[in-house]
């Protein structure tokens, strides 16, 4: 069967301060649309993958200019669903090696966390697809958007499919009485194919690593002790990491698959990121084309990284960019010369 995937997950619009202003400083904000879920179809469609994106938007231009972008980028967008009033939305300020990108919700009562189970025909719209991602985004946004997580899950599994998931810890979206432990370890136990952190592990699982010890035994260390404990039907763990080196903060990532570490040969250095949103789900997007496509291990964590990488030379959250890209900065690394 063709490699398919199916994404869920909550569309945004995101309003970032204008240059490197603060919020309290700022005279204007660009918009971009957004979401992890989104962004992570962008990328796959783009890299060929038949991409389909599931989410729930009213029914007005502001969503509808969204859903037209995602299309343009080769999006099936024909089963979202529309109504509800209110598009989530989130502010965002550029960060820098002093003080971290400082993002502001304004989500709650939006059409995508007034969803209820049942509103979502999950057999029909998974029907033909081999894989579904989701994020700890949806989960987070309300108790009912959890629960039709849930659901998407289960029908995902009843059809053989693939289920990965990105961990994706947002602190202040958990604000309606539970938990994440509560919720997210029954949803990430039905997962085969994982993207996480060492911190969203401690609050979801209350895994622990020494910190004493370097990033690749704490992966490890962290990896192992999910298949073993948590999540058995695991086939791929894979992490990005921020580490120091050299006196640089670098950026790299690891990836666990049949009981075995493959460490990325692809690092560099963060004082060139552009823009650090949107990092996660480009790797993760980048993880999943590979293994779709039956790459090695160690090109799987390769092409992840450099996906990674070069979104953070881009503006907005979509990973605008191709896999000759990706392929070049596999084999020659950052390249700043002139392509003419």
């Amino acid at each position: 069967m063709i490699p398919s995937l199916t994404t869920f997950g909550e569309l945004l619009l995101r309003l970032h301060s204008s240059g490197d202003s603060r919020f309290l400083q700022t005279s204007g904000y660009t918009p971009f649309y957004a979401g992890a879920e989104a962004n992570l179809s962008v990328l796959l469609a783009r890299l060929g993958i038949p991409a389909q994106y599931i989410t729930r938007v009213p029914g007005h231009d502001l969503s509808l200019a969204g859903i037209a972008q995602l299309r343009g980028q080769g999006v099936d967008v024909s089963n979202v669903l529309y109504g509800g009033q209110k598009l989530g939305i989130y502010f965002s300020e550029t960060g820098n090696h002093i003080r971290p990108v400082q993002v502001i919700y304004d989500r709650a009562g939006s059409a995508f966390s007034e969803l209820k189970p049942g509103m979502i025909h999950w057999d029909d719209v998974l029907d033909g697809q081999t894989h579904f991602h989701w994020t700890g985004v949806s989960p987070a946004v309300s108790a009912s958007a959890a629960e039709v997580c849930a659901e998407a899950i289960n029908a995902a599994r009843n059809k053989g499919i693939n289920v990965s998931a990105d961990f994706n810890y947002r602190s202040r979206l958990w604000q309606y009485g539970k938990h994440p432990r509560e919720v997210m370890p029954a949803l990430l136990a039905q997962c085969h194919i994982a993207v996480a952190d060492l911190d969203a592990c401690h609050v979801y699982f209350g895994l622990e690593t020494d910190a004493s010890r370097s990033w690749e035994q704490q992966f490890e260390t962290a990896a192992h002790a999910l298949k073993d404990q948590f999540m058995t039907d695991l086939q791929a763990l894979a992490m990005s990491f921020r580490v120091q080196e050299g006196g640089q903060l670098m950026y790299t990532a690891a990836l666990m698959t049949a009981g075995k570490a493959f460490f990325s040969h692809l690092k560099v250095a963060l004082p060139q990121v552009r823009e650090s949103i949107g990092t996660g789900d480009a790797f993760a997007g980048g993880l999943l084309y590979a293994t779709m496509m039956g790459f090695s291990p160690q090109d799987t964590i390769d092409f992840a990284t450099a996906c990674g990488i070069i979104k953070q030379s881009i503006p907005g959250d979509w990973p605008l960019f191709s896999k000759e890209e990706v392929q070049a900065m596999m084999s020659r690394g950052i390249n700043t010369r002139i392509s003419r």
